[in-house]
């Protein structure tokens, strides 16, 4: 999966300077690190996640991750069992969401950088987060994993707003909006 990882985030694009330099400091972290994909490498390790829309685009799908309190779109970190970082975004949105069959664009749509107070026993820990966009099948009806204290279809216009998940961040808004852009 390492050789996969590099692979992805060297052929991948970024829209902007800044998107450019994290991917270079990601592809600089699994240079340096041979176990930079697994939890155990600290403090920055990469993970995945996926930003699930409805089949018409105009609905995201978010948990209430349950050790934040915030809203986010799915992911967490990378398995043994995983063969590529798309596979591990594919995953963790299927468990956590409760949705079968999700379709992934195998293409990253965002990259970032965030501590996680929470993630280990040190403190200190960086994700190092590769994002993916996978669309729901119609009719798709989620389910609260344990992680998560809620799982809901929000209308993307609602994100940023008062009536949008509560704690919604800038950065959400702009995530969906690349992740939307990359599936026209």
């Amino acid at each position: 999966m390492h050789r996969d990882a590099l692979r992805t985030l060297t052929a991948w694009v970024p829209p902007t300077a800044d998107q450019a330099a994290l991917r270079d400091r990601f592809g600089g972290h699994l240079y340096d690190f041979p176990d930079g994909l697994d939890r155990s490498c600290y403090p920055d390790h990469l993970t995945a996640s996926t930003v699930v829309l409805s089949p018409d685009r105009d609905r995201v799908l978010l948990t209430l991750h349950a050790r934040a309190g915030r809203w986010f779109q799915f992911g967490g970190h990378c398995e043994p069992g995983d063969a590529r970082l798309v596979d591990a975004a594919l995953r963790e949105a299927t468990e956590e969401s409760g949705i079968a069959g999700l379709q992934i664009d195998p293409v990253p749509v965002h990259l970032d950088e965030h501590e996680v107070p929470f993630c280990g026993d040190r403190g200190g820990v960086h994700h190092l987060d590769v994002r993916f966009v996978a669309v729901a099948p119609a009719g798709a009806v989620p389910a609260v994993s344990a992680e998560s204290l809620d799982v809901r279809w929000w209308p993307v216009r609602s994100l940023g707003t008062p009536s949008g998940p509560p704690g919604g961040s800038t950065e959400l808004v702009e995530v969906v909006r690349l992740a939307r852009s990359r599936l026209e």
